[in-house]
């Protein structure tokens, strides 16, 4: 149980204020990421990469903690991550993931892997109320959508990427952790990886921060809704959603500018409350106040 105690390390505080969320970009209207808006965020504390797997062992080991994936007996793992994708049923319509029994965040490609290989990677197949769970135990919680967009920006104004506008291309420009090569068959890895990285790679922004593009996608705190929409689409399409949806930020390894082009910091995705997949996780944020 939380006991007051924050234990993340690598927390970056940041001031907070005022800035303008979303974009004037129209590459998926569907998605919300526009009209751009001004918004304050108060001054937190946010951990300058996101949960490692040997951090969240430590979670588990000190807890007893058994994740959604745990309790389900399967998740889904990306085919190119399998020995034998063949030997796994595909996901109707999206037919690169596969269920696989035993998978979860300490067998992450199924039985007989295990997140000791990859201890410094970021911790994958965490559902939304995994990360909570974590955060909380550490005195955190999960960045709201605001605080995550802020944050990526790391000072920028505007900007596509932490890094700028420059667009990450397949041969010469790799900032971060995406695909590269015809999804989803070959990966050729230029980026140097084929799957997640540590979760130190790559340059990080002008906070101090790590992959906030790329590498999986990071849970937040908000339920998911396309601002854009009239009042009452807003409300069909939460009438619509059996069981509320949270936003997803920051696109994964599995993102290509030819078909998912979500790894911009304005992009946005979401999913229900308990998937786990192997290209999700999520970084903490620490109310300044609790800082002492």
């Amino acid at each position: 149980m939380p006991d007051g105690t924050v234990r993340v390390e690598g927390l970056v505080p940041l001031r907070g204020g005022r800035f303008e969320m979303g974009t004037h970009d129209k590459f998926f209207p569907e998605d919300g990421e526009g009209p751009p808006r001004r918004v304050r965020v108060k001054p937190f504390a946010i951990s300058d990469t996101a949960v490692c797997n040997a951090d969240f062992a430590r979670f588990v080991d000190e807890t007893g903690y058994v994740t959604d994936a745990e309790q389900f007996g399967w998740t889904y793992v990306f085919m190119g991550l399998l020995q034998t994708p063949e030997a796994h049923e595909p996901l109707p319509g999206l037919e690169w993931w596969r269920k696989v029994d035993g998978a979860a965040w300490h067998a992450p490609q199924g039985p007989g892997t295990t997140w000791r290989n990859a201890a410094d990677h970021p911790v994958v197949h965490v559902s939304h109320r995994d990360a909570s769970a974590y955060a909380a135990w550490v005195g955190g919680r999960l960045p709201t959508e605001a605080e995550w967009e802020f944050a990526a920006l790391g000072g920028l104004e505007q900007a596509r990427f932490p890094w700028g506008d420059a667009e990450p291309d397949d041969a010469g420009f790799q900032p971060c952790n995406i695909w590269q090569g015809r999804f989803p068959h070959h990966d050729t890895g230029a980026d140097g990886y084929a799957g997640t990285a540590p979760v130190r790679s790559f340059d990080p922004n002008g906070y101090g921060l790590f992959n906030m593009c790329g590498n999986t996608w990071e849970w937040t705190a908000d339920r998911h809704r396309v601002r854009s929409l009239k009042k009452a689409a807003r409300a069909a399409q939460a009438e619509a959603q059996a069981t509320p949806s949270y936003t997803v930020k920051g696109g994964s390894f599995l993102c290509h500018k030819s078909y998912c082009y979500r790894y911009r910091i304005a992009a946005r995705s979401f999913n229900t409350p308990d998937s786990t997949t192997s290209h999700t996780g999520f970084r903490v944020v620490v109310d300044t106040g609790t800082l002492g």
